[in-house]
């Protein structure tokens, strides 16, 4: 007999952070979200970026969408297709997202982080709770710029979303 694949509900659990895993506790959902975060949104460039199966991306996202963290929209192509656009739910998981990276930057990193975070208003790099230090306030998803980090030296990956994010690029912004 095989391994017993673990369910994804918590099952008895009244707690909020248990709902939080059931939405974005699978493996690969939190790199979808980070992604829309860059300004991911077509299914091919996920796929591209995140070397994620085919079959896992659909799941993933498909269950995003219904959790009300992503929008599906069609833009028109040939053939159409659809596109991913996180909705202000899906924003909120900013500060989460952003906190664990950091503090895998100072755990994990072998090199330092490979992503930096200023405020777009005035170039200030922003502490790990998304706060201008010029400014005084909480900056929001969409006024913060991505920037390559010492860590991402070592970065040959060349994919769109990879070479896109090797120069400064806005939170949101779609990836040409």
């Amino acid at each position: 007999m095989g391994p017993m694949a673990l369910g994804k509900n918590y099952d008895g659990q009244d707690c909020s952070l248990a709902k939080v895993l059931e939405v974005i506790g699978e493996r690969w959902t939190l790199l979808v979200v980070r992604d829309a975060m860059y300004g991911v949104r077509r299914f091919g460039d996920f796929q591209a970026h995140l070397d994620i199966p085919r079959a896992v991306l659909s799941q993933r996202l498909g269950a995003l969408v219904e959790a009300g963290v992503l929008d599906r929209r069609r833009y028109q192509d040939a053939p159409p297709r659809d596109e991913y656009v996180l909705t202000p739910m899906g924003r909120e998981l900013w500060l989460p997202v952003v906190t664990l990276a950091q503090w895998g930057d100072r755990h994990l990193a072998t090199h330092g982080p490979r992503r930096l975070y200023h405020h777009v208003a005035c170039g200030t790099r922003l502490d790990p709770l998304s706060h201008c230090g010029a400014c005084g306030r909480a900056v929001p998803l969409d006024e913060i710029e991505v920037r390559p980090g010492p860590g991402l030296i070592k970065d040959t990956r060349q994919d769109q979303v990879s070479l896109a994010l090797r120069t400064p690029h806005r939170m949101l912004d779609p990836i040409p």
